[in-house]
């Protein structure tokens, strides 16, 4: 299974994201992706991201480890202009904002190690 992502020009079109999930979950079984990352830059190192995990039954995720898949993207793709930390803002428009790090080092392929600061279940 793949992950894809979409880029989106403005924060509004994110916040309004929806989908019928059988529609969503048939779209990803089809095309073989686990999960789709909707992604609007924010600036040079912070994304506002949304996940629909379809595939396996959920709407969204509020804060997954997907960080570490779109930053390793980002760089295996040369579209960072530095390495180093990218800061991923996901759950705001679920009433369940995460932020996401992810530790970006500068060789291909490398692993990607990312932290979190999400919301208490308390």
């Amino acid at each position: 299974m793949q992950r894809s992502f979409f880029a989106l020009k403005s924060r509004t079109d994110l916040a309004a994201m929806g989908y019928d999930l059988e529609v969503g979950r048939a779209y990803m079984a089809k095309h073989g992706y686990l999960t789709i990352m909707l992604v609007q830059q924010q600036d040079e190192a912070s994304f506002h991201v949304r996940n629909a995990f379809a595939s396996n039954g959920i709407i969204e995720d509020p804060a997954t480890g997907a960080a570490a898949a779109f930053g390793g993207y980002l760089r295996d793709q040369a579209y960072l202009k530095k390495k180093g930390r990218i800061t991923l803002l996901q759950g705001e428009d679920m009433g369940m904002p995460s932020t996401t790090f992810a530790d970006i080092g500068p060789e291909r392929g490398r692993a990607i190690k990312i932290s979190d600061q999400v919301r208490s279940l308390d």
